[in-house]
């Protein structure tokens, strides 16, 4: 069977992150939700996105599909109904579909002439950008589960204080030496060449992804998943970085979450809290206005590309978009669009051709290049976002 994971009516809710990939390519847990329904379904996967991401994501359609919502995450008893999904039969929780059959040859899906088949069981759905981090927690005890059920852990180096060792996994390669990892609230997962550096203190839920770094004494606290090649200094706590991001110093980061190939300064410090105590709102750009989160602890929300200099400081509920560049005194005000330049004493257009010059360096330090897809792609961001911007 083809599987084809679409993006669903949440991808404007999941902004900034779904400018620059489908909503199938966020990161929450362990794996990415692609990842994991790859893994549950033992077969590779394509996507229905937006057109513009459709070079670099295309959908491969079969004689034969399954479309699979992309903001659901998976379980056995999910992949169970799908896998024996028939013609003309779908899978609703509530009035959302989770998942339909599908032929190359149907023009129109018409749901009223489909058996709709219900899931009663709980699922985990990724609906709201804060949910990324908010829903972390059994994200990474299921890809936990998943990952290593039936294996064995590499040996944990005696140098290292281990509390709840059972609960801790160490992939080949990794190096771990004389830190406190603590998994007694959540699993500790160390990716393949991961490295948790002298001093680090650790309590779980922890997804330290392939070829991610601790830094010297660092503090995390879970739930927080560190992406394959980042590196992370200071205290973190209950965030995402979905990769190739660095947090290399001290300062603190908390309830938040961080695109790809950014960075952030040293001593950079959000706040998590408001000093009122009052329900975070956050930019929600489907409304274009800020919306209730629900939560009191609620961070930074930064898309791909976007970096900040030394000593920032970010407000409670600050949104910052793809291929921004924040640096100065003072608070930059709580949603900063795309391709800004500048600080708290305002903000000017940070041009395309020198975003770019900088990917490119930035991208080729780790061994990757700066496609012409990827180019096509922040070019399209860069319109799109022209509204949000003062120019």
């Amino acid at each position: 069977m083809n599987y084809i994971l679409f993006d669903g009516p949440v991808r404007n809710q999941l902004l900034p992150f779904t400018y620059t990939r489908p909503v199938a390519d966020i990161r929450v847990g362990i794996l990415t939700i692609r990842e994991k329904w790859e893994m549950y379904l033992q077969t590779t996967t394509t996507t229905v996105t937006e057109d513009y991401l459709a070079d670099k994501y295309p959908m491969v359609e079969l004689e034969e599909n399954v479309m699979l919502n992309a903001s659901y995450l998976p379980n056995n008893e999910l992949v169970e109904l799908i896998i024996g999904l028939e013609k003309n039969q779908a899978i609703f929780k509530d009035e959302d579909i989770i998942a339909f059959y599908t032929t190359d040859t149907q023009e129109d899906i018409d749901f009223d002439t489909y058996e709709a088949i219900e899931f009663d069981n709980d699922i985990t759905k990724i609906e709201h950008t804060w949910e990324i981090f908010s829903k972390n927690g059994e994200a990474i005890q299921q890809d936990f589960e998943l990952l290593t059920k039936d294996r064995k852990s590499e040996p944990i180096p005696t140098s290292n204080n281990i509390i709840a060792p059972e609960n801790t996994f160490i992939e080949e390669g990794a190096v771990v030496q004389f830190a406190t990892l603590n998994a007694s609230a959540g699993p500790i997962y160390i990716g393949k060449d991961a490295e948790v550096m002298e001093g680090s203190l650790v309590r779980g839920p922890l997804a330290l992804c392939d070829h991610a770094t601790l830094k010297l004494g660092a503090k995390i606290y879970g739930p927080t998943t560190i992406g394959p090649h980042s590196k992370v200094g200071g205290e973190v706590n209950n965030s995402v970085l979905f990769g190739y991001s660095n947090k290399g110093h001290d300062g603190f980061l908390g309830n938040s979450v961080i695109g790809e190939w950014c960075n952030l300064g040293a001593d950079t410090n959000n706040s998590n809290l408001k000093n009122n105590y009052v329900e975070v709102k956050l930019w929600d750009y489907e409304t274009e206005r800020f919306a209730k989160t629900g939560l009191q602890f609620c961070g930074l929300m930064m898309g791909d590309h976007s970096k900040c200099g030394i000593n920032t400081m970010f407000n409670t509920g600050t949104v910052i978009g793809v291929n921004a560049n924040i640096f100065g005194s003072g608070f930059p005000r709580n949603f900063v669009p795309s391709y800004s330049w500048g600080g708290a004493s305002g903000f000017t257009t940070y041009l395309t051709s020198k975003a770019f010059e900088v990917a490119k360096v930035v991208m080729a330090r780790r061994g990757v290049e700066f496609s012409s897809q990827d180019e096509a792609i922040l070019t399209q961001v860069f319109e799109d976002s022209k509204k949000y911007r003062k120019e």
